[in-house]
């Protein structure tokens, strides 16, 4: 009898899950879920742009050289804020990390900018970047961290450099700061080399004749 009743159980469970199963294949549910999952990608990628442009748009007020000092801290913290909204709708886009970056070097926080800056560059978001950013974005690094004048991390510099000047090889002041950094490490042939490239892409470019005239003087 028990057996009975629990081949009955089973028998109707079955029937309700094609039923349900049928009505979900009747009104399509199953394609119109992905249609809205992806809606929704959609739109907050759209926003992760806007928040992205908006604080952009900040970040270059603040890095206008008519601004006070407090002035332009207060607009690269409102284009931080932009920036951190961008990366919590897509995290995985290394423009907002590098966005946020300068927005905490604006503001004078170098560790955070250069923390930032490691995220735009590890394998998860620098998939995102092209070549010429993902040049652009190791200059930026390497820049900060010759700023932040710590020990040991020359090499790490060069590493940075050497990279950025394969990934965009128009970047005149790429060149040019790794040969002020070959030149600071005594490598004399390495430095002439860079400076010289960073004149041919930018014939103007003082800082590049005065270290050539140094270094042959």
């Amino acid at each position: 009898m028990e057996k009975e009743m629990v081949i009955d159980l089973l028998l109707q469970a079955g029937s309700i899950l094609a039923l349900i199963f049928m009505f979900l294949f009747i009104f399509d549910i199953p394609r119109k879920t992905i249609t809205k999952l992806s809606s929704y990608r959609n739109r907050a990628n759209f926003q992760a742009k806007h928040h992205f442009v908006r604080g952009a748009q900040l970040l270059a007020q603040a890095r206008s050289p008519s601004n006070s000092r407090s002035a332009a801290t207060s607009l690269a913290k409102q284009a931080e804020e932009e920036a951190e909204k961008a990366i919590s709708l897509d995290s995985k886009d290394a423009a907002a990390h590098i966005l946020k970056a300068l927005a905490l070097d604006v503001q004078g926080f170098k560790t955070s900018a250069l923390d930032s800056f490691n995220v735009a560059l590890s394998p998860l978001a620098v998939k995102s970047l092209s070549e010429i950013e993902k040049g652009d974005a190791l200059f930026k690094r390497a820049e900060l961290r010759l700023r932040m004048n710590r020990r040991g991390q020359m090499d790490s510099v060069i590493e940075d450099l050497s990279q950025a000047v394969k990934l965009s090889p128009d970047n005149a002041l790429t060149f040019c700061l790794l040969g002020e950094c070959y030149e600071g490490k005594k490598m004399r042939e390495e430095a002439t080399t860079a400076y010289e490239v960073a004149l041919r892409l930018e014939p103007k470019l003082a800082a590049a004749r005065e270290a050539l005239d140094r270094l042959n003087s």
